[in-house]
C-alpha cells in the first residue's frame, strides 16, 4: 500500500499536475500525504533513477530510489504526469522530499551522479483514429444497419489524442450515436470499458462518412528504374474524390512494373508512374525466331522500338533492309507468327 509524505501534505495545495516534456518540462506536482515512514534499513548511499516509467498516479519514493524497502519505498512523494506525457522532477526537491519524509537527514546520503532532474513517464495506451473509425462503422452497422466498410470516417478537427490506462486492452464503445443517412453526417461520445479517464472526460466526436476506393501505394521509397516486387506494394482504401484519375487500384497492374520516376511511400500510384519492363531496346541486335513443329528459322535483325515482354515491335534485317513484326518472346529475342513465313524468308 503507498503510503503518502507530510512533505507532500504541505505542499499538495499549491502544487499542479506534470506537463508533457517539452524544451524546458515542469516539473511532477508533489502528492498530497499523511504520514511519514520510518527511516530504517535504508543503503548506505542512495542514489536515483535517472528515468521512471510508471503506470499509477503518484510516484513513490521507491520508484525513485532504488533499493528502499517497506514503508519508504511505499511512500508517495509526487503526482505522476497525466497519462502517456512524461515529466521531470529536481534532484534538489527529491532531496527536499525525502529529508522532510524522515528517509534521510540531509543531502550528503545521496550520492551525486551528475544529472539535475529525474524524467518520469506515465504510461497510457493510445487511442488511434483508426480505433474510433472501427467503432463508429461498428455503432453504424449495429444501430441503422450501415455498412460503411467502404467509407472512411472524416473527424472534424481531425482524430483527437486520447490516452487511457494501460491495463484496459478492451474495444473501444460507441456510447451515444446519431446519423443523417442523406448527409453522412454522424455525432458520438465513445469510451473504453473501465477506464476512470474517458469518465472523467468522455470523448465525443462530429464527422462525416466519405466514400473510398481501393489503390496501390509503395510500402517504400522507390527509384527511378527499380522494379516493383510484391512486398513493395500494398492496397490501401482513400478517399476517391481525392484520387483523380489513372489511380491503379488493381495490385498486378503494379507487380513487375518498372518506376518511370522516384516514388514516394503511402503515395497512391498512377498508370503513368510505372512501365513493363523493356527487356528489348531500340537499336539493340536481336534474334528473329520462327518456329512451327519441324522447322526453326532464325535470323539477326535490329530493334527499331524498344520492347516489354508481350510486345509487338518492328524489326529490321540491317542487309537485306526488310521490316517485319515480331512479338518479344525474351531477352533480345523476337518471335514471328506462321503466317510471316514468306516474310521471314524474303528478309533473309
Amino acid at each position: 500500500m503507498i503510503r503518502l509524505s507530510l512533505i507532500a501534505l504541505a505542499l499538495s495545495g499549491t502544487a499542479a499536475l506534470a506537463a508533457p516534456q517539452q524544451a524546458q518540462p515542469a516539473p511532477v506536482a508533489v502528492a498530497s500525504a499523511v504520514a511519514a515512514p520510518a527511516a530504517a534499513a535504508l543503503p548506505s548511499r542512495l542514489q536515483l533513477r535517472s528515468e521512471v516509467n510508471l503506470g499509477r498516479d503518484l510516484v513513490t519514493f521507491g520508484d525513485l530510489i532504488p533499493g528502499l524497502s517497506g514503508e519508504a519505498a511505499a511512500t508517495a512523494a509526487f503526482r505522476a504526469p497525466a497519462l502517456g506525457e512524461t515529466g521531470t522532477i529536481q534532484v534538489a526537491r527529491i532531496v527536499e522530499a525525502a529529508r522532510a519524509a524522515g528517509i534521510v537527514h540531509d543531502a550528503s546520503e545521496f550520492r551525486s551522479q551528475g544529472f539535475a532532474q529525474v524524467v518520469v513517464t506515465r504510461s497510457a495506451r493510445r487511442i488511434t483514429a483508426m480505433d474510433l473509425e472501427a467503432a463508429v462503422k461498428t455503432g453504424l452497422q449495429e444501430r441503422f444497419g450501415v455498412d460503411a466498410r467502404i467509407f472512411a470516417l472524416a473527424i472534424d478537427g481531425g482524430a483527437p489524442s486520447i490516452a487511457v490506462e494501460p491495463e484496459l486492452t478492451g474495444d473501444v464503445a460507441v456510447v451515444e450515436l446519431s446519423f443523417d443517412a442523406r448527409s453522412r453526417r454522424l455525432q458520438a461520445r465513445l469510451a473504453v470499458p473501465g477506464s476512470t479517464a474517458m469518465r472523467l472526460k468522455p470523448l465525443r466526436i462530429s464527422g462525416q462518412l466519405v466514400e473510398t476506393m481501393e489503390v496501390v501505394v509503395p510500402r517504400r521509397l522507390i527509384a527511378r528504374g527499380e522494379t516493383l516486387g510484391k512486398d513493395d506494394v500494398v492496397i490501401e482504401r482513400r478517399q476517391r474524390e481525392a484520387q483523380g484519375g489513372e489511380v491503379i487500384g488493381d495490385i498486378r497492374a503494379a507487380i513487375d512494373k518498372v518506376a518511370r520516376r522516384a516514388l514516394l511511400a503511402g503515395v497512391p500510384l498512377r498508370a503513368s508512374d510505372v512501365q513493363r519492363e523493356e527487356i528489348v531496346g531500340k537499336g539493340d541486335l536481336v534474334t528473329i525466331v520462327y518456329e512451327t513443329p519441324g522447322l526453326l528459322l532464325t535470323l539477326r535483325g535490329r530493334a527499331n522500338e524498344a520492347g516489354a515482354m508481350g510486345d509487338v515491335i518492328s524489326i529490321t534485317n540491317p542487309q537485306s533492309k526488310r521490316v517485319l513484326q515480331g512479338k518479344v518472346s525474351g531477352p533480345g529475342r523476337v518471335s514471328v507468327q506462321p503466317s510471316a513465313a514468306g516474310r521471314v524468308a524474303s528478309a533473309q
